[in-house]
């Protein structure tokens, strides 16, 4: 796709764009602010900009007169760029114009690190954990009457050096039909042992030549979303991806509550008939988008905390929320997908990620294998953010991991209006410095009806930065503007008024809605402290960050540094992996290097229980504020405070 930049006046910003680019997007990209209450529907009609050079299709509405357009006014939320382009902001005056100026600067979000099969070959990684031949084997003669899995397994040492081979029961049981089925021409498929002293297993034999289909699946248990990829082994292309909410979340949104629920009669075996539910259901949407054939999948490798494994594998989980917190197990044997109840071949096996502890499960093992944090000489700080926050330090010498509990704020829980991130959630923000006027960005361009995590983030830095709040997370009450106001005893910041919102009254950021997000990045910040303190490190010692989860992914890192929930460092040091829990899953799909490392990279993981660790309430307490009692930590954030 084509990109063009667009310079913004009066403040000579200008910021590449991909063709069809919202123009609202683009200048809160490029930090400038346009003012913008409804999300970016088109019914304030506040976003007017004038193009003074250049074409963008068309952005008229109602708001806007046949004269205003003939002089080149459109609404910057319904315009969209496809060429270079000259827009003017509007504003009051020069002296405005230079406030606005002063603050512009371009966002800052994480650079994705991406894993695929080819870097796994250059770095002699690659081997690849499950292959298929294709064989044309002599048919038996009175002469040579072999018996059949004889023939199968001759051919295979003779021909393609395979001499410590084990054929599986349901092998030999299709055996007799597959080989006569075309002529002695069969597919076979053999499993690498991941341990270099075991035998290779042959676990499956087809008719005919099917070596241009192997494929794998990887699977993400989430606590919310189950996730599935079906993985091409031949080239490490992923040919479809799906998620469905877990089934389980009518029981419970959190581990806690589903683990008291499976403490009850019968609960255990529902908990497990949920999740293997809503991997199957996975399982079939991937393979209705990609046409593939399931008995075509040779593997499945799944990853996801302690508690969902536990309950996927029907493992009393009772003793993980109970001191001293001890899961079942931290290792798992290779099982039958079939057996766990998966939709899949009979010759499939299933493999899921090992854990660490009851709360730094399969989920985090998978994202640092995933990720490369095992493999890299550079002090990393791994950080998978959400209602539990796990963390995990060190390199490829070292490792040191922790969880704490920050709440559901990141996921728009415990906020007055807060929602998780869905079409009309709020999701970027920004404001005025002089009006203190709202821009505000919807996911899906419509009417606001709540605010997502990172949305939540972002508006928190803005007021912050703008002095509508203190430190403290405080409004500043003597501010001239009508959207600070008081109600039931309660301050807030009115985001968008009832006329713009799709909820019929205000949409509202109340000063307990701010305080539950301090407390949120307070714990993180003093997780990642107190792990760093208890190695001997400081926030000055690491060289990268790893942002994994979907709140990293769109988190806004210079928002993320101002309130204090990320250490101030440069922003191209810090690299967002996604859905790490499923890229570990894929990449271990491909290569038996990290099936081979990872029992190692367990072993010398060492975990800490922060609620157990002195040093933690000091740190938490000292992070309560916006962005920490210590300023000299944010001296970027210190210096803007000064202006």
């Amino acid at each position: 796709m084509s990109r063009h930049t667009i310079r913004f006046l009066p403040y000579d910003t200008k910021i590449r764009v991909e063709s069809g680019e919202r123009l609202l997007r683009a200048a809160m990209e490029a930090g400038v602010h346009i003012n913008a209450s409804c999300g970016g529907e088109g019914v304030c009609g506040k976003c007017r900009v004038i193009v003074e050079s250049g074409e963008v299709e068309d952005g008229f509405s109602d708001r806007l007169s046949p004269e205003d357009v003939q002089k080149g006014y459109r609404l910057a939320c319904r315009a969209r760029v496809r060429g270079d382009v000259d827009i003017r902001v509007p504003i009051e005056s020069e002296i405005d114009a230079g406030v606005l100026n002063r603050m512009v600067s371009p966002r800052k979000t994480a650079r994705i690190q991406q894993a695929d099969l080819e870097e796994l070959k250059e770095q002699g990684l690659f081997l690849p954990p499950v292959e298929k031949h294709y064989l044309e084997l002599p048919e038996p003669t009175p002469e040579d009457n072999l018996a059949d899995v004889t023939r199968l397994v001759n051919y295979l040492k003779i021909h393609h050096g395979e001499h410590r081979l084990v054929v599986d029961l349901p092998v030999i049981r299709k055996t007799p039909v597959a080989l006569r089925e075309d002529h002695f021409r069969i597919t076979a498929t053999l499993a690498r042992p991941v341990q270099e002293n075991r035998k290779t297993r042959v676990i499956n034999i087809q008719p005919g030549d099917t070596t241009d289909k192997n494929f794998a699946v990887a699977v993400d248990i989430g606590t919310t979303t189950i996730y599935g990829q079906l993985i091409d082994l031949k080239n490490g292309h992923v040919l479809a991806e799906a998620g469905e909410f877990n089934a389980q979340l009518s029981y419970g949104e959190d581990v806690i509550t589903r683990i008291v629920f499976a403490e009850k009669p019968g609960g255990l075996e529902k908990m497990e008939a949920l999740a293997v539910g809503t991997v199957n259901k996975v399982l079939s949407r991937i393979f209705k988008q990609s046409g593939a054939d399931p008995d075509m999948v040779s593997t499945v490798t799944l990853a996801g905390n302690t508690t969902m494994t536990q309950l996927m594998l029907r493992i009393e989980p009772r003793h993980l929320r109970r001191s001293p917190y001890v899961p079942a197990s931290t290792l798992y044997p290779p099982l039958r997908a079939v057996d766990l109840g998966l939709e899949l071949g009979d010759h499939v096996t299933a493999l899921f990620y090992p854990a660490i502890s009851s709360y730094v499960g399969g989920d985090i093992v998978a994202g640092v294998m995933g990720s490369g944090l095992y493999r890299t000489p550079k002090l990393t700080l791994f950080m998978d953010i959400g209602t539990n926050a796990e963390i995990v330090i060190g390199n490829r010498d070292w490792l040191a991991c922790a969880a704490c509990s920050a709440g559901p704020a990141f996921e728009g829980g415990g906020i007055t209006f807060g929602m998780r991130a869905a079409k009309g959630a709020v999701e970027d923000f920004s404001i005025d410095r002089v009006t203190f006027e709202p821009m505000v960005l919807t996911i899906g361009d419509v009417r606001p009806r709540g605010i997502c995590g990172s949305g939540l983030l972002t508006a928190v830095a803005e007021l912050f930065e703008a002095g509508v709040i203190d430190s403290k997370g405080k409004f500043n009450r003597d501010l001239e503007t009508k959207r600070i106001r008081e109600r039931d005893g309660v301050w807030e910041y009115v985001l968008a008024w009832e006329d713009q919102t799709q909820i019929d009254r205000d949409l509202v950021l109340t000063e307990i809605d701010i305080e539950n997000l301090i407390r949120a990045k307070g714990a993180v910040y003093a997780g990642c402290q107190t792990l760093l303190s208890e190695v001997g490190l400081q926030f000055a010692d690491i060289e990268q960050i790893i942002l994994a989860g979907g709140f990293g992914s769109y988190v806004n890192l210079e928002k993320a540094m101002a309130i204090g929930l990320l250490p101030e460092m440069d922003p191209d040091a810090i690299v967002f992996v996604g859905n790490g829990s499923l890229l570990g899953a894929k990449m271990s799909s491909l290569t038996n290097r990290i099936r081979r490392d990872v029992v190692e990279v367990t072993r010398k993981m060492t975990n800490f229980e922060l609620s157990e660790t002195n040093s933690y309430m000091d740190h938490y307490i000292a992070a309560l504020f916006l962005p920490h009692t210590d300023l000299d930590r944010f001296p970027k954030v210190k210096e803007r405070m000064r202006r």
